[in-house]
């Protein structure tokens, strides 16, 4: 269906204040209108730099990248780069230039966590300020950024948020795999969505079905060839073994989810937000090829005399694990990974890999498509950044997920946490602004310094428009200047949980010998190969039974294996800080554990300090058994230690409260009271005016809100800094 986008939230995302305030950092001069580049920016969804060939890294068996090295080798690879362990935050802080502990995005966004833990309406994000200097901007893929749930705008947030054009999913997430196949075949259960080929148990020839109700014949005729079930699925179809073309099953159903080839895709253009339905061509299909084509077809229609940045964020290679469609998997054929289990560790790594794969392939695509690059005779991408006027950066948004990880980064200390294996990430820019292309910079980057990145590109200052705090530092120098000394003393990331409704929080979820509260429900939790404990538990898994109720965290589950004399999971912390200098890295966990002494739960906090390197291929890394703080730290080390500490604090601290100040401006006010009243009125839950009573927040934007605000009128909130 077609829907208005909300004329109010529309209002107030273009009236967000972006005036000028002082700052330190030296205006970047505006270059001429005709001299703004392009900006092209690719998103790798949990790929860490363990798994980048190109960085040094990869293990025994990387995947293969030849596109993106093509652009690495033309560009600068920064090595040093930190993003924060989870994908909301980290998109936060691209497009925000601030940390979680400003944005109050903490984990990735899940459908019970409000709107306060959403990015803002208010915000000033990449696309509002780039519109200073005329820029139009698209995003293609994963948002997962606000909404829909818990958000006034719904599936409206990437127009709220400043984006002209947006072709994705909203959510972000792909859904679990439909072990049904579409109901194709109602007793058998299939791990990876399509029905296998019949040397694995499925079918080498049927009827593939459309939602039109067309039909294709299909017959598999070599064992290069994907299965027909696959090649069905790839088409948007519903693959019926053993059948020829004529009624359909009565069992088949077009509106499943599955995987990334079923998903509830989201367009939106010239205010209008088109909820395309799952029975649409348009939202069946390879989600990475998807993304890939709505981008190139964006692209090509730009006018030559306005500049635009492109955010390609690949849903790729998050889970549910599913194969992608043989032909994205140069060297590979359909016989690889046919009949494995898609819920297995083993299989899941080789599946992760022909993922990122598929992205490589399809981001080559995409850059030879808009013209931005072309192929040789021997088929090799040849990328000349000079001969467009394009900046192409590429990111992966957090470490790599513990399954997935590569040696000799440490899977227990993956995706989730501050450890180096979840915050260090792959980061790549090139353009024709790069002078001596092919280097590599060692000087500390954080995510949030690509917001200002994004400024420089287009000649505004983004701490002179932005009336609030901003955590970036510059990136420009390093693309001009092969000298360029670091503009960072400290890098900083964070995890935690976000805000739900009185308190709650996700469920837990058992992974292994661990339990963490990251994934954001019961599906997510399964399609990471974990175990369920929080409400709706499955009775015939090894959850110790409480009447249905399920378990509220992962101390509680502990409680429950200690009484049923099961062992105690260590547990993924609840909150995570870390900060680091040159050489070494400081890191801060808490968690609420359980105490078998007592019967009783306690707040445990944990440091550990470490010195680190980016040695390749083997770095010192932050692994338990080089704890310093095991023993005694020397005076010089101790020195260290302890202004890292006190910089970390700093840190924390630089955020003061302001009640009452839902749209962020700075002051408590009558512009309060007045967007207060809209959406109470019309709206009357979840807000960025529901704000935290009695240390909780209600989920409500009411008259208890309203009192906040009229307890604080006239209040001008405390202007921080940031700590580089």
């Amino acid at each position: 269906m077609n829907n208005k986008l909300p004329a109010v939230l529309a209002a107030a995302a273009a009236a967000a204040t972006l005036t000028a305030c002082d700052s330190s950092n030296n205006h970047v001069a505006s270059p001429e209108p005709t001299a703004l580049p392009n900006i092209l920016f690719v998103i790798m969804d949990d790929v860490g730099i363990d798994q980048m060939e190109s960085f040094g890294y990869g293990g025994a068996t990387p995947p293969r990248l030849p596109n993106i090295n093509a652009v690495a080798e033309a560009g600068l690879r920064f090595r040093n780069t930190w993003a924060m362990p989870e994908c909301s935050p980290s998109r936060a802080a691209f497009f925000l230039g601030r940390y979680p502990l400003r944005t109050h995005i903490n984990q990735a966004i899940g459908p019970n966590d409000l709107a306060i833990s959403q990015v803002s309406p208010y915000e000033a994000t990449a696309p509002k300020i780039l519109k200073k200097a005329n820029y139009e901007s698209a995003m293609f893929g994963k948002f997962h950024l606000a909404g829909p749930e818990n958000n006034e705008a719904g599936n409206a947030t990437p127009a709220v948020l400043g984006w002209d054009y947006f072709y994705g999913w909203v959510g972000g997430l792909p859904g679990s795999v439909d072990t049904s196949a579409g109901g194709a075949a109602p007793f058998n259960t299939y791990s990876c969505g399509f029905v296998p080929s019949a040397a694995s148990g499925g079918a080498d020839a049927g009827a593939c079905y459309q939602p039109d109700h067309s039909c294709t014949p299909m017959r598999r005729t070599s064992i290069v060839q994907d299965p027909p079930g696959l090649q069905c699925l790839d088409s948007g179809g519903i693959f019926v073994p053993h059948q020829t073309c004529g009624t359909p099953p009565a069992t088949l159903d077009f509106n499943r989810l599955n995987g990334y080839y079923v998903s509830p895709l989201v367009i939106i253009e010239d205010g209008h937000v088109e909820e395309v339905p799952l029975t649409d061509a348009r939202a069946r299909g390879y989600r990475t090829r998807i993304e890939t084509d709505a981008a190139i077809d964006w692209i090509k229609t730009r006018p030559s005399d306005r500049p635009w940045m492109a955010t390609v964020s690949y849903s790729a290679a998050h889970t549910p694990w599913q194969q992608p469609p043989g032909d994205l998997v140069p060297g590979h054929n359909g016989a690889v990974l046919d009949g494995v289990d898609c819920k297995a560790t083993v299989a899941g790594r080789v599946i992760q890999n022909h993922m990122t794969e598929a992205l490589d392939t399809e981001f080559g695509r995409l850059l030879v498509e808009t013209g931005m690059a072309r192929r040789g005779d021997d088929g090799r991408l040849i990328y000349d950044p000079a001969a467009t006027n394009t900046v192409i950066v590429i990111v992966g948004d957090n470490g790599t997920l513990a399954a997935a990880v590569k040696q000799p980064f440490e899977a227990t200390q993956a995706k989730g946490t501050t450890y180096q294996t979840g915050v260090w990430a792959p980061l790549i820019v090139a353009g024709p602004q790069v002078v001596e292309p092919g280097r590599q910079v060692d000087h500390m980057l954080n995510m949030v310094d690509l917001y200002q990145l994004f400024g420089e590109l287009a000649g505004v200052d983004v701490h002179a428009e932005v009336p609030r705090t901003v955590d970036s530092v510059s990136v420009l120098p390093y693309l001009t200047n092969p000298e360029q000394p670091s503009l960072r003393t400290i890098n900083f990331a964070m995890a935690g949980l976000n805000h739900q409704a009185n308190g709650g929080s996700n469920g837990p979820c058992v992974i292994s010998t661990a339990c963490t509260q990251i994934p954001t429900s019961k599906s997510v939790c399964e399609d990471n190969q974990g175990v369920w404990w929080g409400p709706g538990y499955d009775t015939d898994s090894d959850v110790v039974p409480n009447g249905g109720v399920g378990y509220k965290t992962c101390s509680e589950v502990n409680q429950a294996r200690y009484k049923n004399g099961m062992s105690i999971l260590g547990i993924v912390p609840e909150s995570s800080v870390a900060i680091r200098d040159d050489h070494y890295k400081l890191v801060r966990n808490e968690s609420v554990v359980y105490v078998p002494e007592t019967d009783g739960f306690t707040l445990q906090r944990t440091e550990e300090f470490f010195q680190i390197n980016q040695a390749s291929p083997v770095p010192l890394l932050d692994t338990p058994d080089r704890d310093l703080l095991a023993g005694e730290l020397d005076a010089d080390t101790r020195r260290v230690y302890d202004d890292l500490r006190a910089k970390l604090e700093s840190i924390l601290a630089s955020q003061p409260e302001c009640p009452g100040d839902g749209n962020i401006d700075g002051v408590v006010d009558a512009k309060d009271l007045e967007e207060w009243r809209r959406i109470a009125h019309d709206w009357g839950l979840s807000s960025v005016y529901d704000f935290m009573v009695d240390g909780v927040f209600d989920g409500l934007t009411n008259s208890v809100d309203a009192a906040v605000i009229q307890n604080n009128l006239g209040k001008v909130c405390e202007r921080s800094y940031g700590v580089y």
